[in-house]
């Protein structure tokens, strides 16, 4: 006989309680998936309840068009969008559609969450849509304004890339401390991919800190910078994947960010791995180095609407008033990291947006307003093969990139030289 869980709830509701909060954070308060979870699974103790609940609010992310226009196509009319009938039948419809959970239990495990509200209707058109034999388009729908607005700045076949990138969650990419690690495909030396759903603690070398976990794309700012020629500044740096990079490649390493949390991430990070970088909690709009230093990687806070792969959230909380607050964060942040230079410095300027304005537009105004500085061209043989270097010298990368290989995010990244 099934006990109640905590709460007196019954099985499985718990977590699907969590779910509904997760989703409300991110869709009425515009908090990331990892800002909400700390809160919303608070009171979830066992460890497969939180997944799964994370798995069903990210599902419901990844999918959220076609799922209303489901429960849509079977009401008089439509529910409001915040209204807690729509949200559990987004959660019951994406469990037995995206998750394989039987209908019975998906819409079993959602009817509590209505109690004392609409449970006949939550049950009605759960049933009308089951017995219909409804399925998910696939590749998912993007939310109509950013499609829109993807199109407009990189044309319809990316909006279509996007929607296949959408689809299934990334692979595994790490990143090599050295020359060896585990198995997988090769796209770049130093880099390894491996099917999703790897048990990364199980993996050789985790105890080690031969690796650490990296998409690709991201692994791209830091390779070019080179090897280590003196003094670098990781601004912005934590978790550390960047900084971990630079000090791997001999670079005498000094890590900013603002965040003292990320930076014990980092801490951890850097002691896993035997590798040393100076930690500096600072505001890098305000900080500088007692001297100008070599070299400068300006991962840049961002919409990071390029991470919409493993972070679905991104697409539903991110509007043009965000992308201009952050494009603005960057000029700042990028006319103040260029004043850390020595003449013949290099500084690598990077996002993981697919925002011209965190990107192509940033970077022509910066050469624009700093005439000491010109564009250091990426060259082909520096990036995997398949991703190519645009006309002005820089990167971007969109969604289609790499696409047989599993993918990669979406990224900006140029490299500046200072004037000798």
């Amino acid at each position: 006989m099934n006990r109640p869980q905590s709460g007196g709830l019954p099985p499985g509701v718990a977590a699907r309680q969590a779910a509904l909060r997760l989703l409300d954070a991110v869709l009425r308060r515009g908090e990331t998936l990892d800002q909400a979870g700390g809160r919303a699974l608070a009171s979830i103790r066992a460890d497969n309840d939180r997944a799964l609940a994370r798995a069903i609010a990210a599902e419901v992310l990844r999918h959220l068009p076609d799922l209303d226009a489901l429960i849509d196509s079977a009401t008089q009319r439509p529910l409001p969008d915040d209204a807690k009938a729509r949200f559990a039948l987004r959660i019951a419809l994406a469990q037995m559609l995206a998750l394989g959970t039987p209908s019975h239990a998906a819409i079993a495990t959602v009817l509590p969450l209505v109690d004392g509200g609409p449970r006949k209707l939550v049950h009605g058109v759960f049933g009308t849509l089951s017995r219909r034999g409804v399925t998910l388009p696939d590749p998912p729908a993007l939310p109509a304004a950013t499609a829109a607005r993807w199109s407009a700045q990189w044309g319809d076949d990316m909006v279509e890339a996007a929607r296949r990138a959408m689809a299934t969650p990334p692979p595994l990419d790490l990143t090599l401390r050295g020359a060896h690690g585990p198995e997988g495909l090769e796209l770049l030396a130093g880099h390894r991919r491996l099917p999703r759903g790897t048990a990364i603690p199980d993996l050789p070398g985790y105890d080690e800190g031969a690796w650490w976990v990296q998409d690709l794309a991201a692994s791209l700012p830091a390779r070019l910078l080179g090897l280590g020629k003196g003094r670098a500044i990781d601004a912005c740096a934590a978790p550390g994947g960047k900084t971990m990079q630079l000090a791997a490649a001999s670079w005498d390493v000094t890590a900013i960010d603002l965040a003292e949390s990320r930076l014990a991430r980092l801490g951890a990070n850097l002691d896993r791995t035997d590798l040393a970088a100076e930690i500096v909690a600072a505001d890098a709009t305000r900080w500088s180095p007692p001297t100008p230093v070599e070299a400068v990687l300006l991962d840049a806070p961002c919409s990071a609407t390029g991470i919409f792969r493993r972070h679905p959230d991104v697409i539903h909380r991110v509007h043009p008033a965000l992308i201009d607050q952050m494009a603005d964060l960057q000029r700042h942040l990028l006319a103040h990291a260029a004043g850390w230079l020595r003449k013949g410095g290099r500084l690598v300027y990077a996002t993981c947006s697919l925002e011209r304005a965190e990107g192509e537009d940033q970077a022509t105004a910066f050469l624009a307003a700093n005439r000491d500085f010109a564009v250091d061209p990426v060259q082909h043989d520096e990036l995997p093969h398949g991703i190519v270097p645009a006309p002005e010298g820089w990167v971007r990368i969109l969604p289609g990139a790499l696409e047989a290989q599993g993918g990669c995010d979406g990224f900006f990244i140029a490299r500046f030289v200072r004037a000798g």
